[in-house]
């Protein structure tokens, strides 16, 4: 759709509405913009693109150092604290393998949403209370606050990194392939929101779904802590468990009630209201939908989650391939040292064989 500045002011707050109006007004208001945009297409889009993308060679030159940053820090940090922290603790091989990633996730996730959380409640931007808000007084190539600014370089960078860590660094998961997908989708999200302009309504995004990331690896690190040194203990089985259900209970709250009531209207219907030819209406609400489908895709995780912790009483990632696959791997990985050491004596095999089950996860090698 065209460029045309948004001159309409602050107005009285309005009530949030309920799923219900979020889709009756939020299909109304799209099919008729549709209806109304007889001229749409690759030309247009064309146009669209030159006359309202503001994003430099500075900017993108700064992502991409950032993203290589990241990529650094938590290769330092998980050699220099992270692994030698989870041999310290006496973890078990599987969890030493995997202890690392979720520690640098806890501690970057913890940091980002403290400050989207000051952003939000402790400025002046009153994006959450009033999610309309986010589109009052937009222009076409207007600047962008230097605290915001800083946001978004902070978590574009790090999805940057995301999209190389989850293939080369992060365990595989079941859910590896639909993670690289989200994190290309946010990364769109985040890159084009800030290029026209569409960063308020983007710190909200992020508000809503970095706090599931943090209660998540809060809870692995406690599942893994918990049978640290092959015993037992009762602390970290609590925590694992208060963490699962502070995680599943907020997950629904904010990614499935709060983001599509919250972010979705003010995008689908408040937007035109402000600014009746919005830039890219369409493409940007068809990545907010397709982040809302991932987040139902996640949910259906955590309700075969929570299934299972009421039938086995036991809290574990149903993400993770079954520990059957896990073992296969790791005999798999100890049969050439086996073969090599032959005529080895037995106290030198068994060591050999110790060492190798706490370095024997592929993914580590890239740490």
């Amino acid at each position: 759709m065209s460029s045309e500045s948004g001159d309409a002011g602050p107005v009285e707050v309005e009530p949030m509405p309920g799923y219900l109006d979020l889709i009756s007004r939020a299909s109304t208001v799209m099919l008729g913009a549709w209806r109304d945009c007889s001229s749409c297409g690759l030309e247009l889009s064309k146009r669209t693109l030159l006359d309202n993308a503001y994003i430099t060679w500075t900017e993108i030159a700064l992502f991409l150092f950032s993203a290589f940053l990241w990529t650094q820090v938590r290769r330092g940090l998980t050699e220099s604290l992270f692994q030698p922290l989870a041999q310290w603790c006496r973890l078990l091989p599987k969890d030493a393998a995997k202890m690392p990633e979720s520690a640098w996730k806890l501690v970057f996730y913890t940091m980002s949403w403290s400050y989207s959380t000051y952003l939000l409640f402790f400025t002046s931007y009153s994006f959450f209370h009033d999610p309309p808000s986010v589109f009052y007084n937009w222009q076409s190539g207007m600047s962008v606050p230097a605290d915001i600014a800083i946001a978004y370089l902070i978590q574009g960078s790090f999805y940057g990194h995301s999209i190389y860590a989850t293939v080369y660094m992060d365990a595989w998961r079941k859910d590896s392939a639909v993670m690289v997908v989200h994190h290309i989708i946010t990364l769109a999200l985040i890159s084009f929101s800030y290029a026209f302009r569409y960063h308020n309504v983007g710190i909200l995004v992020l508000f809503l779904h970095d706090i599931n990331d943090i209660q998540l690896e809060f809870t692995k690190l406690n599942i893994y802590l918990k049978s640290r040194g092959g015993g037992y203990h009762l602390l970290n089985d609590v925590l694992s468990n208060m963490g699962s259900v502070s995680f599943s209970i907020t997950w629904f709250w904010f990614r499935l009630y709060w983001f599509p009531l919250k972010v979705l209207y003010a995008t689908c219907v408040s937007s035109l209201q402000s600014v009746p030819n919005i830039p890219f209406y369409f493409f940007f609400n068809t990545l907010l939908l397709a982040l809302l489908l991932m987040n139902i895709y996640w949910f259906l995780f955590i309700v075969v989650f929570v299934v299972k912790v009421l039938k086995v009483k036991e809290v574990n990632d149903v993400r993770e391939y079954e520990d059957e696959d896990g073992n296969k791997a790791a005999a798999g990985l100890l049969r050439e040292p086996r073969a090599e050491n032959n005529d080895a004596d037995a106290g030198h095999h068994n060591s050999a064989q110790r060492k190798h089950l706490q370095n024997g996860v592929t993914k580590e090698k890239h740490l």
